[in-house]
């Protein structure tokens, strides 16, 4: 839960500004870093690993700008090129020199939720706990100090980076610092979850939140409440089924986003549909109420006023246009004489509306 929190916040903010795959970029790109941080310390767990990526996350995020600011190519081939690149090169280190060290591209990409417990932080004698809980906790604070302190620079650059660099709040900088952000959160959760569940809690509850709110601030608590229902869930379900943790998490991760793009109250799939449909109704009884007004009082409305006449009028098909009828006869805009349709006063009002809007 506090994994997926800490990945969450910084998450928002990539999905707001497009880069989504950036997390996929730098979370395998800071692999270099994490390996040249070990050779020249010696141990997994200095915090010198976690500079080196935050360092190598930031290079990768200087190189894809620099490359797609040629235009030469778009900045979704830059990444394309950058990370396989960095990740390679930590992948031949990793090969070549440690061989022998627990640190290898199966645990950095997958990871192992399982094992996370048994790497314990001893003080002065004393367990007091998963490291990887410390250390996370310790990156969540780091990440909500962060927006606490930016937020209105965050939200301004963001937004509207022309205006923040107006207003002398240096969009590029804050860029960088977020990027470093997403490194140093991105490293300190490879060991317990590795790259691919970062990704999927980077994007998918930022996601999520997005299709449910159009505020900011809620949306960076939805997400970081959605990352935590879909870690706990995920747990769960991985009990369930004897299988991955991480995997598992990741699952519940776009399970949740599923839900969400399908049922959330104003964009969600199935409200769109609903509203499209209304549209669809609202737009046939003004064309119908329209007809019926500009035929209205003629020698020509006995026959042009008929529901069976619609169909090569308004070309409409046959159900279409009794559909159209019913819809316009239960909300009072038209009625019946026999087999002619005439309009209510309220279909008066309607048709007019409708013409001056035209």
């Amino acid at each position: 839960m506090v994994v997926a929190a800490a990945c969450a916040l910084p998450g928002v903010f990539l999905v707001l500004r497009k880069m989504s795959m950036m997390s996929d970029a730098i979370s395998h790109a800071i692999l270099p870093g994490i390996v040249i941080g070990f050779f020249a310390t010696g141990d997994l767990g200095s915090p010198i690993l976690i500079a080196g990526a935050a360092l190598t996350g930031v290079l990768t995020v200087a190189l894809v700008e620099m490359i797609s600011s040629t235009r030469l190519i778009k900045e979704d081939a830059a990444i394309g090129i950058v990370f396989p690149a960095l990740f390679s090169i930590g992948v031949i280190l990793i090969a070549r020199y440690a061989g022998d060290v627990h640190l290898d591209v199966d645990a950095v990409l997958l990871g192992e939720l399982a094992f996370a417990p048994f790497d314990r932080f001893i003080v002065a004698g004393h367990d007091i706990g998963p490291r990887s809980l410390y250390l996370m906790s310790g990156v969540l604070v780091v990440n909500v100090l962060f927006i606490v302190i930016f937020f209105k620079e965050l939200k301004v650059a963001t937004f509207d980076a022309g205006l923040a660099a107006a207003l002398g709040l240096m969009p590029a900088l804050l860029h960088y610092l977020l990027m470093a952000l997403v490194s140093v959160t991105a490293v300190g959760a490879f060991d317990a979850v590795g790259s691919i569940l970062v990704v999927a809690l980077m994007v998918g509850p930022p996601s999520a939140a997005y299709l449910l709110t159009d505020r900011l601030s809620v949306m960076l608590a939805l997400s970081a409440v959605i990352g935590a229902v879909s870690a706990v869930l995920g747990y769960w379900f991985a009990h369930l089924l004897d299988a991955s943790i991480g995997g598992a998490m990741a699952t519940m991760v776009g399970v949740a986003f599923f839900f969400t793009w399908l049922l959330a109250p104003e964009k969600g799939y199935v409200a769109r549909q609903r509203r499209r449909r209304r549209q669809r109704w609202t737009f046939a009884t003004k064309m119908l109420t329209v007809h019926l007004l500009s035929h209205e009082g003629l020698p020509e409305a006995a026959e042009e006023c008929r529901e069976d006449h619609l169909t090569d009028h308004l070309r409409w098909e046959p159900a279409f246009a009794s559909q159209a009828v019913r819809v316009a006869l239960a909300g009072g805009l038209v009625s019946r004489r026999g087999p002619l349709l005439e309009l209510t006063d309220a279909g008066r009002k309607h048709a007019s509306r409708a013409v001056v809007e035209i």
